[in-house]
């Protein structure tokens, strides 16, 4: 059976199988830090029986007023542990945490060319709401697509009106 735990200084020295999947960011050690430090609450763990890593959510609450939302950062699943429905139930759980911090809606950003996580955010009821130009950089820079999910506190569900133009990483609020 699996275990949804909070995520420790200590499985950062045993994540690697999880990170090494080339559409997963992976960043420094600080940063990682960071989000323990700040945001405890968002940063989760699927833990197998035998004690290995299987998959990670990483987010945070940020924004102001009506603009107030949980962030998904990185969300990675090892491959060995993929279509076990891990992804989805560790989004359920930062969405959760978002309502229960009076959050608008959750958001997270996406490479528009990873498919099979676009289909699985959409899904899970994400939808586009805008495109960022070449928010990913590499050998050919990508573009991303920001993707939201009202929560209850938006009842008008403004916050997920798609907008018509894209953006680029400098312009985003």
């Amino acid at each position: 059976m699996t275990t949804i735990r909070p995520f420790t200084c200590d499985d950062l020295f045993r994540f690697n199988n999880v990170n090494l999947d080339p559409l997963t960011e992976t960043y420094g050690l600080p940063f990682y830090m960071q989000y323990l430090a700040h945001w405890p609450e968002y940063f989760q763990v699927a833990e197998s029986p035998a004690g290995q890593i299987m998959g990670y959510i990483m987010g945070k609450a940020e924004g102001s007023a009506d603009l107030w939302h949980g962030h998904v950062t990185a969300l990675s699943v090892a491959p060995e542990y993929r279509r076990l429905g891990l992804a989805a139930k560790l989004m359920n759980i930062l969405e959760e945490i978002s309502e229960k911090k009076r959050c608008f809606f959750v958001d997270l950003f996406v490479r528009v060319s990873n498919k099979v996580a676009v289909d699985m955010y959409n899904k899970l009821g994400y939808t586009v709401y805008r495109t960022v130009l070449e928010y990913y950089s590499g050998e050919v820079d990508e573009d991303a697509y920001d993707m939201r999910k009202a929560l209850s506190r938006d009842t008008e569900k403004k916050s997920v009106i798609p907008l018509a133009h894209p953006v680029r990483p400098e312009e985003l609020d």
